[in-house]
């Protein structure tokens, strides 16, 4: 959806044309160094899932010095409270602090001379994680708005990446003290202005176990070989659902993103085990493809017992990860809002499916979209991840703006609060 023509001033208009705020908003533009030496702080600090405790605390502190009442979650998010005396309703500036890759070494994370960062989790979501500080401090160097009828935090947190299972954006929207006061999540995620994730891709994740006895790979030849089975319900499943067959009908994506088994070449493994995303933008085609998963895994099974001398194999498919799906409307005034601010700042933005922390909020019908940070990347979840900062400042403008929108009840309106 490409950004619409603009007619007559809005509600947005006056937001972007206030003096007070276009003065705050040019310190983007005017501190870009600042801004890149907290992102290369922040990514020499390793966060890989489920291990993000370092990151947090330097982030907790970095948030606290800009005074914001910061502090660590029961699930290790780091929260920083605008007002924490407020109890009104509550919009949340996130970005997860996880990444798929980890430096092993702070060195691993290079700034080049050409001003490019070069190491793994840079962009994803070193990008978000710069932005929110940024943003963080351009709202504390501004008058707290009692006219508004919402207020503010910052989130970086846990768990958004693979197993992570969007831990801890669940936490802040299911359980948390805060969950009841949500009326919108901003969510910054990787680099770039080009999008404005508003449709939330639901998934699946799986682990196949197979089991069995295992032995020597001579003297045992013929016993019922695990690897042998998961090789065969793998390449069956991959050659049902080839990529051809995902079409605007029914698009959808599988993947086998981790293979193991066995501890030697001249041994037969005891188990075997496999790792399988399943994504769609229908539920239906979610569970149609989880349910052939498990036929191959039957399927595989049997055949390796038929050609197998001897032994049995034992299979378990365990579901390890599930992200709910959701959608703004397209009369949402959050939607709308940032595609006027898109308009008004000349980003030619496109609406897009992903599956971000946003797809928590959204399946509880709490506004939120993401955004990218600003600038440029690519290669992430990879150790050739890069990331370049020129017109950084235009994207944060974006998110600083449609924020104040969300703030001013403009975006988001209050009484969305707890997804009511």
């Amino acid at each position: 959806m490409a950004i619409p023509p603009r007619a007559g001033k809005t509600a947005v208009d006056a937001l972007l044309e206030a003096e007070d705020l276009r003065a705050a908003s040019a310190w983007f533009a005017n501190n870009k160094a600042w801004i890149l030496e907290r992102q290369l702080a922040v990514c020499r600090v390793a966060a890989p899932t489920f291990l993000e405790e370092q990151r947090a605390e330097l982030l907790r502190e970095m948030l606290g010095a800009m005074g914001y009442a910061a502090s660590l979650d029961a699930v290790g998010n780091v929260l920083a409270l605008r007002d924490a005396a407020s109890s009104r309703p509550l919009i949340v500036v996130s970005a997860h602090m996880d990444t798929v890759l980890a430096p092993r070494r702070p060195e691993d994370i290079v700034l080049s001379a050409d001003g490019i960062l070069h190491g793994p989790g840079v962009a994803d979501n070193g990008a978000g994680l710069a932005g929110l500080l940024a943003m963080a401090h351009v709202f504390a160097s501004i008058p707290i708005r009692k006219d508004w009828p919402c207020t503010l935090a910052f989130l970086a947190n846990v768990g958004e990446e693979g197993e992570g299972n969007l831990t801890g954006m669940r936490y802040l929207c299911q359980s948390s003290p805060l969950a009841a006061r949500l009326a919108g999540v901003l969510v910054l995620d990787g680099p770039g202005q080009e999008h404005i994730t508003s449709r939330a891709l639901a998934s699946k994740r799986f682990e196949i176990l197979m089991q069995g006895k295992g032995g020597h790979s001579w003297s045992d030849f013929g016993l019922a070989n695990p690897n042998h089975a998961l090789a065969r319900a793998v390449a069956m499943f991959a050659d049902a659902y080839p990529p051809e067959r995902s079409n605007a009908a029914g698009r959808f994506a599988i993947n086998v993103g981790v293979l193991q088994g066995g501890s030697t070449i001249n041994a037969i493994p005891q188990s075997a085990m496999a790792k399988v995303d399943i994504r769609s933008e229908r539920d239906s085609l979610i569970e149609e493809l989880a349910a052939a998963l498990a036929r191959f895994v039957e399927q595989a099974i049997a055949a390796e017992h038929k050609v197998a001398r001897k032994g049995r194999l034992s299979a378990r498919l365990k579901e390890i990860g599930a992200r709910p799906g959701g959608a703004l409307q397209e009369d949402s005034p959050l939607l709308n809002a940032a595609l006027s601010i898109d308009s008004a700042l000349g980003i030619r933005s496109q609406i897009d499916t992903s599956s971000t922390d946003a797809n928590i909020p959204l399946s509880m019908g709490i506004p939120a979209l993401t955004l990218g940070a600003g600038g440029t990347g690519g290669g992430a979840h990879t150790s050739d991840e890069w990331y370049c900062p020129d017109a950084r400042d235009l994207g944060l403008r974006r998110a600083f703006f449609l924020a104040c929108a969300m703030l001013s009840g403009v975006a988001a309106s209050p009484s969305a609060a707890g997804g009511k």
